[in-house]
């Protein structure tokens, strides 16, 4: 694939992602590793510790629209902010030992159950 073309399909996808992680709150990084994959052509891997790594930037501007507008709350954010720390760390070990075709199904199943819960209730 040409530098070019990846660099413009990577900004758009990249708004894209954005714009939904802001809309949402989250998802960013659901549609950033298929499109790391499918779009890019980045290994299982090297996807999921880019998008881990795309998700610090919009994590933070999104946060920082929600702060400014009240949306939050102060003891779910320390309360919650440990376990997602540790989750973070224990999830990225994990993606080092583990094959790419498990993390890639996994991913999968994950978002396949995610879809259902959304749809079914």
């Amino acid at each position: 694939m040409e530098k070019i073309t990846k660099k413009i399909i990577a900004a758009a996808g990249g708004l894209f992602i954005g714009f939904i992680n802001g809309f949402f709150g989250s998802g960013g990084g659901m549609l950033c590793v298929p499109l790391l994959e499918k779009a890019l052509k980045e290994e299982t891997k090297r996807a999921h510790a880019t998008a881990i790594l795309v998700i610090l930037p919009i994590s933070i501007a999104s946060a920082v629209m929600y702060l400014l507008g009240g949306y939050w709350d102060t003891g779910v954010v320390l309360t919650a902010s440990l376990g997602v720390v540790l989750g973070g760390i224990g999830g990225a070990l994990l993606l080092k030992i583990l094959p790419s075709e498990i993390v890639g199904l996994i991913f999968a199943l994950m978002m396949v159950g995610v879809g259902i819960k959304l749809v079914a209730f």
